[in-house]
C-alpha cells in the first residue's frame, strides 16, 4: 500500500490532465468576454435576416429564427469549423421556396430533413476534399462578390424611409469606425446597437425597426414529424430540392470555413463540417426549421468584427438569439433597421479584398486570373448564388489552365546523319489538351522508315495521350514505317502499357 507521502504527488498529475482535456478558453475570462459578446452582437444581426429569408421562403417569420436557432447550436458541437456561424440563409430559402409554394409546408420541412441526409453522406464521401480545388482567383471572387451582395442587400432599407434613417445610419457607421480605436473592450457594432436604439426610443424616433420585419416567437421550437405521406411519390417530389440544398449549403458552407481558416490562420475539420452541416439540418427539419447553412455575413460579423475564435460564440449565437426573442422580445423589436444596416455595411467592407483591385495587384496578375475572379464575381450578383459564381469560376480557371499547359508541350525533331532514322523529342504535359495538337505536327509522308520518339521529358497523363500515340503508330503504319517509343517514366510507362491498343484508334 503506498505512503501517505506519495499520494499529494497524484493528485497535481491527474489534475493537469483534466485541464488538458478542455479547451484553453475554459480557463480565460478575456477569451470568455470576447465570445459573449461576439455571439450577442451576432445574435441581434441573425434576427432580421432570419425573418427575411422567411419571407423570401414564404414560411412564417418564427421558422426562420427556429432554424437560425437550431442550426447554430448544433453546429457549434458538431461542427468542424470554430467561430463560423450557421443558420438560416438567402441561398437555401431560394431553393426550396418553389417547392413550398407548390406543395406546401409539411415538403419543405421534409425536404429539410432529407438534404441534412444528402449532406451527412455527401460529407462521408469525402465531397470537402474538393474545395482544394478552388483556385485563389475563386476565392478571392467570391469573397468580393460575397461582400458586394451583403452591402447590395441592404440597400432595399435605405430605400422609401424617413429622413431620419440616413442619420441614424451615419452615427452607426462613425460609432464603429472610431469606437475601435478608443476601447476594444466591448465590439463597436454591439455598442452602436444598443446606444441608438436607446436614443430613438427615448426620443420617440419614427424609424423602421425590427419588428416590421415579423412578429418574434414566444415559444420554443416543439420537436415532431412533417406533415406528408411517407410514399415514394413524396420521395420523389422532395428528393431533387433537397439535393440542390444539400450541395448549395455544403458549397457556401466548405468555402466560408476556408476563408475562415485563412483570416484565423488556422485548420479546420472539412469532412466534419460537412457531416455536421447534416446533422444541424436534420435537427432543424424535425423543430420545423427551414434549414440553412454557414452565413458568411454573420460569420465575418464574429470572426473579423468581434475577434471570436471558439465553439463558445457559435453556440450563444444561437441560445441568445432565442433569448432574445422569447424574454425581449419587445426590446429587440424597437431596434431600429438602420444600426443593423450599418453593421452589415461595415461587414461588406471589411470583407471585401481591396487589394486585389489595386493597379499595382492587376498589373502584376496574369490576364486569366483577373478573368476568373471577374467573372466569378459577375455570376454571383447575376443569380445571387455563391455556389453558382463558384463552379463557374472553377470551370473557367481549369480551362484556362489546360491551354496554358497545352501550350507548353512542345516538339523537335532529329534526323540522322544516314537519313534512316528520325528521333522526335517531345518535352511538357502530355493530356487531353495537348496531346490532340501532337498528332499533326508529325511529317508522316517525307520521314524514314524508322522513327523513335523519345517521352524522356515529358509526361502521359490520360488515356487522350495514350490514343494519340497510338494514332502517330497507326498512320506511320499505314505507310509502312515503324515507330518506336523510348523514355516513359514509370506511370507514364504504366499507363501507356496498360491502355495502347486498346483504345479505338482515329484516322
Amino acid at each position: 500500500m503506498p505512503s501517505p507521502a506519495s499520494r499529494p504527488a497524484v493528485a497535481p498529475r491527474t489534475s493537469s490532465r483534466l485541464r488538458r482535456l478542455g479547451p484553453d478558453w475554459l480557463s480565460d475570462p478575456k477569451v470568455w468576454r470576447t465570445e459573449v459578446l461576439a455571439g450577442l452582437v451576432v445574435a441581434l444581426a441573425l434576427i432580421p435576416e432570419a425573418i427575411s429569408f422567411s419571407i423570401i421562403a414564404g414560411v412564417d417569420p418564427a421558422l426562420g429564427l427556429f432554424a437560425s436557432f437550431t442550426m447554430a447550436v448544433t453546429i457549434s458541437v458538431v461542427g468542424g469549423r470554430r467561430a463560423m456561424i450557421s443558420a438560416a440563409t438567402g441561398a437555401v430559402a431560394l431553393v426550396i421556396a418553389p417547392l413550398n409554394r407548390e406543395h406546401g409546408l409539411g415538403y419543405l420541412i421534409a425536404a429539410v430533413i432529407l438534404a441534412g441526409v444528402f449532406q451527412i453522406v455527401l460529407g462521408l464521401l469525402g465531397v470537402a476534399k474538393l474545395v482544394r480545388f478552388v483556385p485563389r482567383s475563386v476565392m478571392v471572387g467570391f469573397v468580393n462578390s460575397l461582400a458586394i451582395l451583403v452591402f447590395m442587400t441592404q440597400l432595399h432599407e435605405l430605400t422609401d424611409v424617413p429622413w431620419a434613417v440616413y442619420p441614424l445610419l451615419a452615427a452607426g457607421l462613425a460609432l464603429m469606425v472610431f469606437l475601435p480605436k478608443v476601447t476594444t473592450l466591448v465590439p463597436a457594432p454591439l455598442v452602436s446597437i444598443v446606444a441608438l436604439t436607446s436614443l430613438t426610443v427615448a426620443a420617440g424616433i419614427a424609424v423602421p425597426t425590427v419588428g416590421d420585419k415579423g412578429a418574434l416567437p414566444t415559444s420554443l421550437p416543439v420537436p415532431g414529424l412533417p406533415d406528408v405521406p411517407f410514399t415514394t411519390d413524396t420521395l420523389t417530389t422532395i428528393a431533387p430540392y433537397a439535393f440542390a440544398m444539400a450541395l448549395v449549403g455544403l458549397m457556401e458552407s466548405l468555402m466560408t470555413a476556408k476563408l475562415v481558416d485563412d483570416i484565423t490562420d488556422t485548420p479546420s475539420d472539412k469532412k466534419r463540417e460537412s457531416v455536421g452541416q447534416g446533422i444541424a439540418n436534420i435537427v432543424t427539419g424535425f423543430f420545423g426549421g427551414i434549414g440553412g447553412c454557414a452565413m458568411i455575413g454573420q460569420t465575418m460579423i464574429n470572426v473579423k468584427v468581434s475577434g471570436a475564435r471558439t465553439r463558445l460564440s457559435t453556440f450563444l449565437a444561437g441560445a441568445f438569439l432565442m433569448v432574445l426573442c422569447l424574454a425581449f422580445g419587445p426590446v429587440v423589436s424597437d431596434i431600429p433597421m438602420a444600426v443593423l444596416v450599418a453593421v452589415m455595411i461595415m461587414v461588406s467592407f471589411a470583407t471585401f479584398d481591396w487589394h486585389s483591385i489595386t493597379p499595382k495587384t492587376l498589373r502584376r496578375m496574369p490576364t486569366g486570373e483577373i478573368v476568373v475572379m471577374v467573372l466569378t464575381v459577375v455570376a454571383v450578383l447575376a443569380t445571387h448564388n455563391l455556389a453558382v459564381g463558384v463552379v463557374l469560376g472553377s470551370l473557367t480557371a481549369v480551362v484556362i489552365f489546360a491551354r496554358r499547359v497545352a501550350h507548353q508541350a512542345e516538339l523537335t525533331a532529329v534526323r540522322d546523319p544516314t537519313g534512316t532514322t528520325v528521333v522526335y523529342r517531345i518535352s511538357g504535359e502530355l493530356f487531353f489538351a495537348s496531346a490532340g495538337e501532337l498528332v499533326g505536327r508529325f511529317d508522316y509522308a517525307t520521314d524514314a522508315g524508322r522513327i523513335v520518339i523519345d517521352l524522356s521529358g515529358a509526361h502521359v497523363w490520360d488515356a487522350s495521350s495514350v490514343a494519340a500515340l497510338d494514332i502517330v503508330e497507326s498512320k506511320y503504319a499505314q505507310r509502312g514505317k515503324t515507330v518506336e517509343i523510348v523514355g516513359l517514366n514509370d506511370p507514364s510507362a504504366r499507363l501507356h502499357g496498360r491502355l495502347s491498343g486498346e483504345l479505338a484508334v482515329g484516322h
